[in-house]
């Protein structure tokens, strides 16, 4: 899913890990900052954002999820929550969709944002 990500315009921010700091910021954990593991080549370093406030929780699920979902929130972070399936071609885009409706630059009529 991150390579799509990347492929989409994305910017790296952490591969495996995110710290989140009392102030809010996410970080990628210094030792690991950079750093991405891509199955079958290894791991690789990459240009990536040193700090970044999350707008957006995403849950990494396999299986349908609901078709219009109520909107959620993440309990410790108090963020809009999704859930996605990383499976599909289209979940790049998804999550794309996702983050633009956070950020509050897309609108929606129904689902996890209305």
């Amino acid at each position: 899913m991150l390579l799509r990500l990347l492929d989409r315009g994305f910017a790296l921010v952490a591969d495996d890990q995110v710290e989140i700091g009392e102030d809010g910021w996410a970080q990628a954990p210094e030792a690991l900052a950079g750093l991405v593991e891509i199955r079958g080549l290894g791991i690789m370093r990459l240009p990536y954002v040193e700090k970044t406030r999350p707008i957006l929780v995403a849950q990494m699920v396999q299986g349908p999820v609901p078709r219009l979902p109520t909107p959620r929130r993440d309990e410790t972070l108090d963020l809009p929550l999704i859930a996605v399936d990383p499976r599909p071609a289209s979940a790049a885009q998804l999550l794309d969709f996702a983050f633009e409706a956070a950020a509050g630059r897309l609108g929606q009529k129904a689902g996890a944002f209305a």
